[in-house]
């Protein structure tokens, strides 16, 4: 594996943790932060995927052809931070996300050698008749958290006792885009710092190009970009042009909780 040594921390994740991605064919992503390197992170990004594209069951089969893994631990021998980072081949050309999300720079993704007939073209398009949603792009980046999967875990063991509540937990947030740019990523980038830094909450974020989907910018809205949306909880609330002032963006978000 590739690794390379740091020894300067993220301010909004751990030193130590794992990171698992999860992409579809369409480009979306799914991914988690975990620093106490639990097992089974791949099955909740199944499942996460399932809930949000409204799919008929998981679609495992993405994982040995559409996912990357980072690792970060401290070598006994030297005390510094080493981080080895993999990706299937399919996901490469999203390094530059992966980075964003994981808050790792410039870091070089090593290609993962496919496991041999999993990655088969012929065999995943038997699966696209089955999901189409996999194969669109909804401009999807969505976090998904320790808390999500305790939650997560608790709606599963009571599903079949009672109804799932409409109402999403946590923040629903939308940010507008035009085009996918290094300019973009850095500030998906300082978005996703502050609102780890300063929300008790998990939120679900999603990154919506308004070239690609003007209709959506329309019904929200959105007349400039880049533009932050905050659909749930009400009131709705947008904020457009300068998203680095913190103050001004978290009084946007926390605007129901006096108005409730």
């Amino acid at each position: 594996m590739g690794n390379t040594s740091s020894t300067v921390p993220s301010p909004h994740r751990p030193e130590i943790f794992k990171g698992i991605a999860l992409f579809t064919p369409g480009g979306d992503l799914v991914y988690c932060i975990d620093p106490y390197k639990q097992a089974r992170w791949h099955l909740h990004l199944c499942a996460l995927l399932q809930e949000l594209l409204h799919l008929s069951e998981p679609p495992h089969f993405l994982v040995p052809c559409f996912s990357a893994t980072i690792d970060r631990w401290v070598d006994p021998k030297t005390q510094q931070i080493r981080t080895a980072a993999e990706a299937c081949p399919q996901v490469l050309r999203y390094q530059a996300l992966l980075n964003a999300v994981f808050d790792t720079g410039d870091l070089h993704w090593k290609a993962i050698a496919p496991s041999p007939g999993n990655c088969d073209l012929l065999v995943l398009s038997t699966y696209q008749q089955q999901f189409p949603q996999l194969w669109e792009n909804h401009d999807l980046i969505v976090r998904f958290d320790q808390t999500e999967a305790a939650n997560r875990t608790n709606l599963l063991e009571q599903s079949e006792q009672s109804p799932r509540s409409p109402q999403p937990q946590g923040y629903v947030l939308r940010l507008y885009v035009s085009g996918i740019t290094s300019g973009t990523e850095q500030i998906l980038q300082n978005l996703h710092q502050l609102l780890e830094e300063s929300l008790q909450q998990p939120y679900t974020l999603k990154v919506i190009d308004v070239h690609k989907n003007p209709e959506q910018a329309e019904a929200d809205q959105v007349s400039a970009t880049p533009t932050l949306v905050k659909v749930y909880p009400l009131p709705v609330r947008r904020m457009a042009g300068d998203l680095n002032n913190g103050d001004r963006l978290l009084q946007m978000l926390r605007t129901e909780s006096t108005a409730r």
